[in-house]
């Protein structure tokens, strides 16, 4: 190296420079041994600077490759994160928040509410309601106030039960929502769950009302459902092993809430298939499937309200069978999937009703019969964006439409045009109506909601609808679907 032999120079240049200085008669010798020691010194340096070099060019290797294993591991660790993210929906959709079994996790969520509304009676022509179908009362109300207790059984099972504490005419009600256990680690992407549960049909079918984008479900859930489809019975999800979400689910059940009712085979049959993945860092969507089938030897109209005033005439199907086909399709974005700044979600949903049976409608005296056979669908569409940090705005549309037939009309002193009105099963306008919404959530646990809906009943009469809620949530509560 340039700098060693320099320094080798130097070191001979100035030996030979105090040499020069020295007089003949005090001329010294330069020993031989120091010179060599000298030598070898300069030597030592530059193998120890070779070396060194050696050292440095080892680490750059090193560091290279270092660095091309990071990029591997990067690359691998996104492709997981993509499979993890595309099934992420089945984790949320569970939203576990078991505590332990001597600390369980309770949350309390409260509903309350003014509404400005002319008249909060439900009537759907072509429908025959049931469930907790209804509107809400004029004035100050409370929705549903929900209790929920969750905790991890042992490392096999886990237990929650939910219950809607509602105020109303003034009574204090409570009624069960959920109560199952559901089984963990089976292992193979199965999970098994047994109880009183929310059907998996559909998209928001399985999610509580709190959780919902609207101060009201859409219109075809109540129609349809009765607000949720409830059963008791078993169900088993599984997961696939596949890179982007596919879960499979099947139900066997009791089949007697509504659209069902009291039969003699206890038995409804649920199906339902969900997929999905990324399409971006910043966008995901989801689409789904389902089925459910039940009979009934009765079921008869309830809801909070059919439209009728003073006593409440009978309205009844006998020996009936329902059939049930939805699809669903959610789509998300969010700048990078950071949805903390903005958001967008996009979500619709379409049901066909399927049903037979022998109707009867009785007003005092007076009564009518026919064999029926109703065909009943109904969608809606909302868009959701969050425009800024705890603030949203949204629309939703939703319509309704019922097609159905009557044989051997039997007239008891009700004719067939008032058998058709007064039951609730004849069709006339399509019900339809358009919402729009803006909400603040501060926090995960809070949220304030303005929502006006303009709603033609299928009567020919439109009505509005202002609404001004909140939602307040108390303790653990666990995450929300997809």
């Amino acid at each position: 190296m340039k700098v060693d032999r320099f320094l080798l120079g130097s070191l001979l240049s100035g030996s030979l420079l105090v040499s020069g200085h020295v007089s003949a008669g005090e001329k010294i010798m330069v020993d031989k041994t120091e010179y060599e020691q000298l030598k070898a010194a300069v030597e030592s340096l530059m193998q120890a600077k070779e070396a060194n070099k050696k050292v440095l060019l080892g680490a750059e290797q090193a560091a290279a490759k270092a660095a091309a294993s990071a990029k591997t591991a990067t690359e691998t660790a996104n492709r997981l994160d993509k499979r993890v993210k595309s099934k992420s929906s089945l984790a949320k959709s569970a939203g576990r928040i078991s505590g332990n079994e001597f600390n369980p996790a309770v949350s309390l969520i409260l509903d309350g509410r003014y509404t400005d509304i002319d008249n909060s009676e439900l009537a759907l022509p072509g429908f025959q309601l049931g469930g907790e179908a209804g509107l809400p009362d004029n004035g100050f109300t409370t929705g549903h106030n929900e209790l929920s207790i969750s905790a991890n059984i042992d490392d096999k099972f886990y237990g929650s039960m939910t219950a809607a504490i509602v105020y109303d005419e003034g009574e204090t009600e409570v009624e069960l929502e959920e109560a199952f256990i559901e089984t963990l680690g089976l292992g193979q992407g199965l999970t098994l769950k047994g109880g009183r549960f929310f059907s998996g049909i559909g998209y928001l079918n399985s999610i509580h009302d709190h959780a919902h984008d609207f101060a009201d479900r859409p219109l075809v859930y109540d129609a349809l459902f009765g607000g949720h489809l409830i059963e008791t019975g078993l169900q088993a999800r599984w997961v696939a092993p596949t890179d982007f979400y596919l879960s499979l689910g099947a139900e066997v059940t009791s089949g007697s809430e509504f659209p069902g009712g009291e039969n003699d085979n206890n038995e409804g049959l649920g199906f339902f298939v969900k997929t999905g993945g990324d399409i971006n860092e910043s966008s995901s969507w989801q689409l789904g499937a389902s089925y459910f089938t039940t009979e009934f030897d009765v079921r008869e109209a309830g809801g909070h309200s059919h439209g009728h005033g003073g006593d409440e005439p009978d309205n009844e199907l006998l020996d009936g069978n329902v059939d049930i086909a939805g699809i669903d399709f959610v789509y998300k974005w969010a700048p990078n999937g950071n949805p903390k700044q903005t958001n967008f979600k996009f979500q619709a949903e379409y049901f066909i009703r399927d049903e037979d049976g022998h109707a009867e409608f009785t007003e005092g005296a007076n009564s009518a019969e026919a064999d029926y056979d109703g065909e009943q669908t109904g969608y809606y569409a909302q868009a959701i964006y969050q425009f800024m940090p705890a603030w949203r705005v949204g629309i939703r549309y939703d319509h309704l439409e019922a097609d159905n037939r009557f044989a051997n009309f039997v007239n008891g002193g009700i004719d067939q045009d008032e058998f058709l009105e007064e039951s609730g099963l004849g069709a006339e306008d399509d019900p339809h109506r358009s919402s729009i919404m803006l909400d603040y959530s501060p926090s995960h646990f809070s949220r304030i909601r303005l929502q006006y809906s303009d709603f033609d009943n299928g009567h020919g009469e439109s009505e509005d609808m202002i609404t001004l809620q909140y939602i307040m949530s108390l303790g653990s509560h666990g995450a929300h679907s997809y």
